[in-house]
């Protein structure tokens, strides 16, 4: 993967940078040493990492301001960095770029109950919202599997879904309001405690916008209460496809649930060891599916999934009798990525999204992929929304397997697309498919999507590198900067 070649003048200028920054963030805001540096070199796509130029820790949002503003006067490249977390190369460092770490941003501003909201702070962790207001029997919706970790800021960039996703939304139907800094240095805040924001909906064009538009500086987020019930059903199934379709059959069936998360026979058996969940080991795909709501609401639903599964060919169902059983069941899928890290050297987590009508058929694609590239993989996924996450295992330290894996991740999100899905369900584009952004749009689209980022960025210094696999001047776009109410160059016509 090639990222932007290094500006060696900017390089050649990191004590001067440094000098500057330090200025503006005094103290130990300012990491220059290279040991302390490679801290920062990579996020959770570990198989990139270069370390930064200089990483910077603001703690205020008038520091965030003045190191951008003296970034762009300076025409110096900024890469926006939350908890790390990001599994699509969001937060790779540039060379000859200034890493902004926003982890000194966590605290929780303010929770308000009346309007069903809390304002945090960018580090503020997905799960210390929900920690922050349990007490008070709500709790923030989009949950992660690195809920424990992830920032919301990052889940702002990267618009995070979770297990909940199918019925409370993603990141975005849970956002009312954001503050953010844009590469000038001006601070924008945009929607609020209200139920939605006035004009243009400049929320939705940032949420998922990967750090290339501004920074976050603070989130407002809708909590919910928590619902009456909550139980869950797990379900075996002797194949895949039969699990699969099963998954089309519920929804098909006009429900809903709260979650419904699926797992193949290798996910199966690592989270079973890793956990001790209670997982049976004789089936080849595992439904979790928990229904929420009043006592009466889930007895009833829960009677109808049992009847759906059984006639799609359920080998087992059990049904939680208590909330730790409910816990337990989800305690495997949500370790389910570092239990596979226990059966493999290194693995490669993808994330593509595809129409859950052709979840049997992609799966059963997949596994001849598996053959195809020679490299096991071990399919977890959020299967009501159809966006899965197979974890390609390899060995880094074998020739030619990362190339492999890649590869192999490559051609299932081809595969993805074909069938009518995307490239990215929540992890983002960032480096990791940024090259097969050709394989869903155009040049067109694609040049559009440029243009709005020259709206925000005109000179292309936030988190550059990612997402756009050709980046362009904006003015080869079709800009052109207009100073003091005259046009460069006058004199040539214009069509």
């Amino acid at each position: 993967m090639e990222m932007p070649a290094p500006d060696g003048a900017i390089i050649a200028r990191r004590d001067e940078i440094a000098a500057a920054l330090r200025q503006i963030v005094p103290g130990e805001g300012v990491i220059v040493s290279e040991p302390e540096r490679r801290a920062y070199e990579s996020d959770g796509l570990t198989a990139y990492h270069q370390p930064p130029l200089v990483v910077v820790l603001p703690s205020t949002v008038a520091q965030v301001a003045a190191v951008l503003r003296y970034c762009k006067a300076e025409r110096i490249k900024v890469v926006p960095r939350g908890a790390g977390t990001s599994l699509s190369g969001g937060a790779l460092p540039l060379a000859d770029g200034v890493l902004l770490g926003m982890a000194k941003f966590n605290r929780i501003l303010d929770i308000d109950y009346d309007n069903r909201c809390v304002v945090a702070q960018p580090g503020v962790t997905n799960l210390g919202i929900t920690h922050a207001v349990e007490g008070a029997d709500f709790y923030y919706a989009p949950d992660p599997s690195s809920q424990i970790a992830c920032s919301i800021g990052g889940n702002v960039a990267e618009n995070s879904g979770g297990v909940h996703c199918l019925k409370y939304g993603l990141t975005t139907n849970n956002l009312l309001g954001l503050e953010i800094v844009l590469i000038d240095g001006e601070v924008v805040r945009l929607g609020g405690k209200h139920f939605d924001a006035e004009g243009y909906d400049l929320m939705g064009i940032l949420t998922g916008s990967e750090g290339l538009l501004g920074v976050v500086t603070d989130v407002t987020v809708r909590i919910l209460k928590k619902p009456p019930t909550a139980r869950a059903l797990l379900i075996g199934f002797g194949s895949v496809e039969h699990g699969g379709n099963c998954v089309a059959a519920i929804i098909g069936a006009g429900i809903i649930p709260g979650g419904m998360e699926m797992m193949d026979r290798p996910a199966i058996h690592a989270a079973e060891d890793f956990v001790h969940a209670g997982y049976p080991r004789d089936v080849e795909a595992l439904l979790i599916v928990e229904l929420d709501g009043p006592d009466a609401e889930v007895d009833h639903l829960i009677a109808k999934v049992e009847a759906i599964a059984r006639d799609n060919r359920a080998k087992s169902v059990r049904i939680s009798r208590n909330e730790a059983e409910r816990l337990a069941f989800w305690a495997g899928r949500k370790a389910a990525f570092p239990a596979v890290g226990r059966i493999s050297p290194d693995y490669y987590c993808m994330d593509g999204t595809i129409p859950r009508g052709r979840l049997a058929e992609v799966l059963t694609q997949i596994s001849e992929l598996s053959a195809e590239h020679g490299l096991r993989v071990a399919n977890v996924f959020h299967a009501g929304d159809g966006n899965l996450h197979p974890l390609i295992l390899y060995d880094a330290n074998q020739p030619g397997e990362i190339e492999r894996a890649e590869a192999f991740g490559a051609d299932i999100l081809r595969l993805c697309v074909k069938v009518g899905g995307v490239l990215t369900g929540e992890h983002g584009v960032g480096v990791e498919k940024r090259d097969l952004m050709g394989v869903m749009f155009d040049e067109i689209d694609l040049a559009q999507q440029q243009r709005l980022k020259c709206a925000f960025d005109p000179d292309g210094l936030l988190n550059p590198g990612k997402v756009f696999p050709q980046l362009h001047r904006c003015a080869e776009l079709g800009r052109l900067h207009v100073h003091r109410g005259r046009l460069p160059h006058p004199d040539l016509p214009r069509f």
